[in-house]
Parts: C-alpha cells; structure tokens; sequence
C-alpha cells in the first residue's frame, strides 16, 4: 500500500505492518471523537511516527498514485474530523 503523508511524501507500507497502523488509526478516530485535543495530537504524531518508520519512502521523482494520503501533524482535530470515517483514517 502507498501512502502519502500530506506536505511530506509517500512511503510503501508492507501487508504485514498495517494491523499496527490500524490500531494506532483507532487511537486517533477515538481521540477525535471525544473531543481530546492532546490526545488527539499524541495519536496522530504516533501514527504519522510509525508509517515514516514501518514504511520505505519512495523517492520525490517516483510518481505513484497514494493508496491513502493522511494529514500532516499540523492538521486539526476538526480537519481530521472531517476524514474520519467509520473505520478511521486507515480503511481495514
């Protein structure tokens, strides 16, 4: 799976490291939902952490289509409201 961080790049994510990314995205849809600022940036900073170090960047030449694009660490808790859905911000 490709995904790209916004303002950051993309990173090729193996199958076998996206349970963590999903448990980490359900750390953040529950951060969003409550409302819980610190939290939330907490969450999203781990999540963004663990895609940078579980990922291979892929090079800024490399045009791929992202399979997902997730917020940078400046985005709000009400942006990312916004992108939430059911299942969070990673689908799975």
């Amino acid at each position: 799976m490709i995904m790209r961080i916004l303002g950051e790049g993309q990173y090729e994510i193996a199958a076998e490291h996206m349970d963590r990314l999903n448990e980490l995205d359900t750390g953040v849809q529950s951060a969003a939902e409550a409302g819980d600022e610190t939290a939330f940036a907490t969450a999203l900073s781990a999540l963004l952490d663990a895609v940078r170090s579980l990922g291979t960047p892929l090079p800024d030449e490399e045009i791929t289509p992202s399979d997902l694009v997730l917020p940078d660490e400046d985005t709000s808790l009400t942006q990312v409201r916004e992108l939430l859905s059911e299942e969070g911000l990673i689908p799975g």
